[in-house]
């Protein structure tokens, strides 16, 4: 029973960073719209949180294996709290960049640390599920943030948002510190470099900073595809009646679709293996990003209709984006449980935190150069471009996993794992 309350503790930790992120992420092109960044600036909108990501994943991962990972936790979900009571004070471009660098220290505390102790409490023959049952909690928390901010800025403005946003993290701080034991499961020495080292994480790693381009880019430029304006090569929704919500419907569609699978694909990766889950979802995921540009095209192709009920107009795109960004989100659910559990079977006993550490720092670079490659490709060549890229960093680092399985266990690479 106390196992299960410390689960559900963490799930709401998950919950809660993920709520913030997401709408954040949602009201991204609404604040591009606003402050009108260029180029390099408009790459540092989303580089702002991910460098600053990348700056903290060592010294968390450290501390987290070094001492109690719970107080950290409930640290980094209160920083959360001060920093979404900073947003509605925004109004500029360099400010807008700075709050969203604090946000990236207080996510990647409560995301990793929240991570660690859910594949910490896990039992080995259930990881995977326990992983996948726990990101279902984080995309729940998307959609809901999504869609939230959609309907609360269309009504109230930020002040809203970011209110909900401060009363959520607290309420995750309370929970950890009341419902989560102390963690005593500290190691000597600094796991993170042994870690580093390990044969099958650096085998993983291959795929995965390749892949973390393609995420990036994906992730943070669909709604930007989605809300601006078509001057500036995006559909412009955000000129529709209820804009916001409109680009938080195609943001939640690859969320719910998400939650819905990643318990299921888990458990299948307990049970079948890890490496052929992370091959056949990075593959799925190449593949349906290399489409949303061709989704007016699509639209246009099929009648779809360009105007709906409580939205108003819109575009034929509409209806093909959201089933885009849903398949999105099947082919991500059958790589990232697959992925995670195999970072916490390697950091099982050894260094949990230092593990998925690991995990977070190989994403970082990608994550940081990306949306600088992004916004650059925007301004210059065409938004389609950013997502010949993501698809293009998928297969590139498909073939860099199964090429390196291939060379170290044969044809039968992938049922190694």
């Amino acid at each position: 029973m106390t196992e299960s309350r410390e689960l559900y503790a963490l799930y709401f930790t998950r919950f809660a960073n993920s709520f913030g992120i997401v709408t954040l992420l949602t009201l991204l092109p609404t604040y591009i719209d606003l402050l009108d960044p260029q180029g390099f600036v408009l790459g540092m909108f989303a580089t702002g949180l991910t460098l600053a990501q990348a700056g903290t994943v060592v010294p968390v991962s450290y501390l987290g294996d070094r001492f109690d990972k719970r107080s950290i936790l409930v640290g980094g979900l209160v920083l959360a709290a001060l920093v979404y009571g900073l947003f509605p004070l925004v109004d500029s471009s360099w400010e807008f960049v700075f709050v969203r660098g604090l946000q990236g220290v207080a996510a990647t505390v409560a995301g990793l640390l929240g991570l660690a102790l859910v594949g910490q409490l896990a039992r080995d023959s259930e990881r995977g599920t326990t992983i996948g049952t726990s990101n279902a909690w984080r995309f729940a928390a998307a959609i809901g943030g999504s869609l939230s901010a959609g309907a609360l800025y269309d009504r109230f403005g930020f002040d809203a948002v970011f209110g909900l946003l401060l009363v959520i993290c607290s309420a995750a701080a309370l929970a950890v510190w009341l419902w989560v034991d102390p963690d005593e499961t500290t190691t000597e020495g600094f796991a993170f470099a042994d870690l580093a080292m390990n044969r099958r994480i650096l085998t993983i790693t291959s795929f995965r900073a390749q892949y973390a381009v393609a995420v990036t880019l994906v992730r943070t430029w669909v709604p930007i595809f989605a809300g601006v304006a078509a001057a500036k090569g995006g559909l412009g929704y955000n000129a529709a009646i209820n804009g916001v919500t409109a680009v938080a419907v195609v943001l939640a569609a690859e969320k719910f679709t998400n939650m819905l699978a990643q318990p299921y694909t888990g458990s299948l990766s307990d049970r079948f293996g890890r490496a052929r889950f992370v091959f056949v979802g990075g593959l799925c995921y190449g593949a349906v990003a290399l489409a949303v540009p061709f989704t007016p095209a699509v639209g246009a192709a099929l009648g779809l209709p360009e105007s709906y009920p409580f939205f108003g107009s819109l575009s034929a795109a509409f209806l093909p984006l959201v089933v885009l960004n849903a398949l999105l989100g099947v082919a991500d659910s059958i790589r990232e449980p697959a992925s995670m559990a195999l970072f916490a079977d390697e950091g099982s006993g050894s260094g949990v935190a230092s593990s998925f550490g690991v995990r977070s720092l190989v994403w970082r670079p990608g994550s940081v150069l990306a949306p600088l490659a992004g916004g650059w490709l925007t301004t210059n060549a065409g938004m389609e471009w950013v997502f010949y890229l993501g698809a293009a960093a998928a297969f590139t680092g498909v073939a860099a996993f199964i090429g390196i399985l291939t060379y170290q266990h044969g044809r039968g690479g992938l049922a190694e794992w």
